[in-house]
């Protein structure tokens, strides 16, 4: 059996890249996107997405099904880490110096400034209920009722 390793990471990035913005969010793939999207006033969630099973199998999932919430962020934005690697780099710097890289991961801005985060370790092996109870925790911590 031949596989193409290309073929089916394309797919898997595609399908990664497309179940994001399904959800309402916004791929950030530059330096320059990065920055003006956290520049926004009001609250923003970012999601560090990943091709790893549990970005796949947890966090996408708790993504589009956390902001189903009588409190939601204002803004709704995703970087790629390993796919567009500049972007992802800039949003950890602006994150601040206390931030950990990891992927998956959520991070909560409240104008600009990093005020909540959710790391892989607060993802992987946990349900993707658990992901989305601590996510809406936070909107209900930071952000204005929809």
């Amino acid at each position: 059996m031949n596989m193409n390793f290309d073929l089916l990471m394309n797919e898997t990035l595609t399908r990664a890249r497309a179940e994001m913005e399904a959800s309402g969010y916004e791929q950030l793939s530059t330096p320059k996107e990065v920055e003006a999207a956290f520049a926004r006033k009001g609250t923003t969630l970012v999601m560090v997405n990943s091709v790893c099973g549990c970005a796949g199998g947890i966090a996408r999932p708790a993504a589009a099904h956390a902001i189903h919430n009588d409190k939601r962020p204002d803004h709704l934005v995703t970087v790629f880490a390993g796919q567009d690697k500049e972007a992802t780099a800039q949003a950890r710097m602006l994150f601040g110096e206390d931030h950990l890289p990891s992927s998956p991961s959520f991070a909560l801005m409240k104008d600009g400034k990093l005020v909540a985060e959710l790391g892989r370790y607060e993802i992987e092996g946990h349900d993707p209920m658990s992901v989305v109870t601590n996510l809406q925790g936070q909107f209900d911590e930071f952000c204005e009722e929809v």
